[in-house]
């Protein structure tokens, strides 16, 4: 279910396999004929999420059920799948609404599996396999740190925000309105959704230079998930280019992130932000956004909406929308890639133990992965392929666990790793003695 930017891989994988027959279903039927581009044992066609009768008939016609649409659709996939007694893979992260089907699961004795994408998905499965790992020798983990980001490549980060967009717009702008928990050094720390960008970490990426970091979500679940209730720092981040932060705290103070609906028919875009300032028509929008968000009118800042088109005086293309609405049509237009142009995975766990003879040792693992020129983007390789392999081992009854599942057990990511790396999707990692 869905076509969208990494569904490619994951129909791709399956149809190489002769096995296997993929039915892909979109609202939009041509989104789902570009994927399986006729192939025999492909098949396209037009699904309506609204629709339960046709919905509940292709779960039931279908083997196992994979969910690649807006985690918001999930529970209600979940529950039919549960009712009609099929297994079901997503790669979204499993919320409350999804966590509750555990026990429904298990009596129907189908998996749920959750988080099997990049992040969440190959970061929780190289954390628990570095994890168990350190268990088995008798060590205990201190501290963990993870931080990720989908970006453009070095010679693809050529537009004044330092991002494109490699999957969901949407998803990108809706995370920077959910707060964020983190453990420090034993204390929580909270970070409020209107805060979240307002204080960056730095972190250096050995050959890639510098990047900022800010907390993703919240954490602490993490702790018992992981196993690691002795820990003292547990924090995952959001990792991206320098300056975006300063850019994304500026956009949710001007209330970009809002999702009411308003009529837009007719206005511009500057006219739109105007209003959203509440300044009078015939005043200097520069001067209205310098005095809201405290910066000169000759501030990056405005240049940088200005290029992003939300000064201009070009018409809206929508009669009814939001003002993320707004800002995701702009952003679409701007921060894209083009012909030729390559995205770049960086996914790093920093990890700090102790041994029985007190000595501390410091583990770092960084998954580093580009995209292909003219083919599959980095972002859809490393969420596409993990479900892939994932969905695969549970046709072959060879992921056993029933109920919600999220891929921390050895059973799950053990073979999923190790098939990654026949794609060229491998950790680097590197140890070294931080206290005698």
């Amino acid at each position: 279910m869905g076509a969208g930017f990494v569904a490619g891989p994951f129909v791709r994988y399956f149809l190489g396999k002769p096995d296997y027959k993929v039915r892909v279903g979109d609202l939009d039927l041509k989104k789902a004929q570009r994927i399986v581009k006729a192939h025999p044992r492909g098949e396209a066609l037009r699904l309506d999420l609204r629709d339960e009768a046709s919905l509940s008939k292709e779960i039931l016609e279908s083997d196992i059920v994979v969910s690649l649409v807006p985690y918001a659709f999930h529970p209600f996939i979940a529950k039919l799948c549960i009712r009609l007694k099929k297994n079901m893979v997503t790669t979204s992260y499993a919320g409350e609404p999804i966590k509750s089907l555990d026990e429904e699961a298990q009596k129907s004795e189908i998996a749920i599996l959750n988080e099997v994408g990049l992040d969440p998905g190959i970061d929780h499965m190289e954390a628990a396999r570095i994890i168990h790992e350190v268990k088995a020798r008798g060590e205990q983990i201190l501290g963990f740190s993870s931080y990720c980001g989908g970006l453009p490549a070095p010679d693809a980060n050529n537009n004044p925000f330092g991002y494109k967009f490699s999957w969901s717009p949407r998803g990108v702008l809706l995370a920077g309105k959910i707060a964020a928990r983190y453990l420090k050094d034993g204390q929580q720390v909270f970070v409020p959704s209107d805060s979240l960008f307002g204080h960056p970490a730095m972190i250096s990426i050995e050959g890639l230079g510098e990047f900022e970091i800010y907390p993703n979500r919240d954490s602490l679940p993490y702790i018992k998930l992981y196993g690691i209730p002795e820990t003292k720092t547990l924090y995952r981040g959001t990792l991206r280019y320098p300056g975006w932060c300063k850019i994304l705290e500026k956009i949710s103070q001007l209330g970009l992130l809002d999702e009411t609906e308003k009529n837009l028919k007719g206005l511009t875009y500057r006219e739109f932000m105007k209003v959203q300032l509440g300044t009078a028509p015939e005043k200097d929008i520069r001067k209205a956004l310098a005095l809201r968000l405290d910066i000169e009118p000759e501030s990056d800042i405005i240049h940088r909406l200005e290029w992003l088109g939300l000064l201009g005086e070009y018409p809206i293309p929508l009669d009814r929308g939001s003002a993320l609405d707004i800002l995701e049509t702009r952003m679409l237009a701007k921060l894209r890639y083009q012909p030729g142009e390559s995205d770049m995975i960086v996914l790093r766990h920093d990890f700090l133990t102790t041994s029985p003879g007190s000595k501390k040792q410091k583990i770092i693992s960084t998954l580093v992965n580009y995209g292909i020129p003219n083919g599959d983007s980095a972002m859809a390789r490393t969420v596409g392929l993990p479900a892939a392999i994932s969905t695969r081992l549970i046709l072959e009854g060879k992921i056993r666990a029933k109920g919600v599942l999220i891929p921390v057990q050895p059973e799950i990511y053990e073979p999923v790793l190790d098939e990654l790396r026949e794609h060229g999707i491998v950790f680097k990692q590197e140890r070294k003695i931080v206290e005698a």
